[in-house]
């Protein structure tokens, strides 16, 4: 194992270690079962998604301005929607195509299902399932300006790997 290895497995274990810390509020009693636990979830992640190096995550932490404002201004939209006497809702679903890989249209998917007013219920070949409370709105065109900021994100990172 090399060392870059070596210090992503431990990163990896000391993440999920602290997620079994702060969910248990770091009770002593939790320590020796939450240890085994670690490590089985590391043990378990090593097998589902092997560690790769140079994975950076600061191409997508352009595209968070973004997803907060849309996000703000989605709440906005559907509290509007719930204090408005007429209630003006189209709920419905739409398909929509996505030229993403499957790991991002999960991440598509779940970017949009916090959204509020949208949900992706699921993904099948090229397409997403999502279900909108206004079926009037462009989500087609959402979907794409998104697919755009992603494949600049990833493309971004491929590039910083290769200067590596």
């Amino acid at each position: 194992m090399t060392p870059k290895r070596g210090l992503i497995i431990a990163k990896r274990a000391g993440f999920l270690a602290a997620i079994w810390l702060i969910l248990t509020g770091a009770d002593p009693g939790g320590l020796a079962i939450g240890g085994v636990a670690a490590l089985a979830a590391t043990a378990l992640s090593l097998m589902l998604m092997p560690p790769r190096a140079g994975l950076a995550l600061w191409p997508l932490v352009v595209m968070l301005p973004g997803f907060l404002w849309r996000s703000l201004m989605g709440g906005v939209d559907v509290a509007r929607r719930v204090f408005d006497p007429r209630m003006p809702l189209t709920p419905g679903w739409k398909i929509v195509r996505t030229r993403l890989p499957d790991g991002g249209k999960v991440a598509l998917g779940g970017e949009f299902s916090l959204m509020p007013g949208t949900l992706v219920a699921g993904a099948k070949g090229d397409r997403l399932l999502i279900h909108m409370l206004d079926t009037g709105q462009d989500i087609a065109g959402q979907i794409a300006h998104e697919e755009a900021a992603f494949e600049r994100a990833l493309r971004n990172d491929a590039n910083h790997r290769e200067a590596e």
